[in-house]
């Protein structure tokens, strides 16, 4: 299988920096970490990478480009994800820490991880931006499956370490002492891109 390195080791270093950014998917990894321990945190690490998956899969295939020429389809996922955060960010900037004892539910914490990944527009904005720097015409189909899997692969690696840097040394016990802040900082950051989403449709149409 022929493969171009030097684009693949290009793309690398800039999806280690996107990963690597503070941002709702931290926010809702160390949340998801906080109230289920190491377990959920890795689920929920798992589920983030196979939503950014989704994007490099798209973005490297071209899909987006249907995306783009059938703009209401891209709207209508759009919108759902903004209901979808506008949700998740109340319920969070409501919730109680007795809410939020124990409950290692490796599901929720997966489906938590790849919908805010899934439904996150910035997400496509950014693999779309990191790949036209590095994709080539007639690029081999070989390079372009190991920059898809590499964008997956760093992207749930490296929340896998943060769920499990938090898991270790006493951090995790005294960050549920304070739970609530986290649950109110994620919501806040879940409204955000609510918003951010909403004034990029205004903007488009209007």
């Amino acid at each position: 299988m022929e493969v171009e390195w030097s684009a693949v080791v290009a793309a690398a270093a800039l999806f280690i920096m996107g990963a690597t950014s503070p941002g709702p998917s931290l926010a809702v990894v160390v949340r998801n970490t906080i109230i289920g321990g190491r377990s959920r945190g890795v689920s929920c690490a798992l589920g983030h990478g196979l939503g950014f998956g989704f994007y490099a899969v798209a973005a490297v295939f071209g899909l987006v480009v249907i995306m783009e020429t059938n703009p209401s389809l891209f709207t209508i996922l759009q919108l759902i994800g903004v209901v979808v955060l506008i949700w998740m960010g109340i319920g969070l900037l409501r919730a109680k820490s007795e809410t939020y004892e124990i409950k290692d539910s490796k599901r929720d914490g997966f489906f938590e991880g790849f919908f805010i990944a899934f439904f996150n527009p910035k997400i496509a904005v950014f693999m779309l931006a990191v790949l036209a720097s590095v994709l080539e015409p007639g690029m081999a189909e070989g390079t372009k499956w190991v920059l898809a899997i590499l964008g997956m692969s760093i992207d749930a690696v490296w929340y896998v370490i943060v769920a499990v840097a938090l898991t270790t040394g006493g951090i995790l016990e005294k960050m549920k002492s304070k739970q609530v802040l986290f649950h109110q900082i994620t919501g806040a950051t879940m409204l955000a891109l609510a918003l951010w989403v909403i004034i990029k449709q205004y903007q488009a149409y209007f």
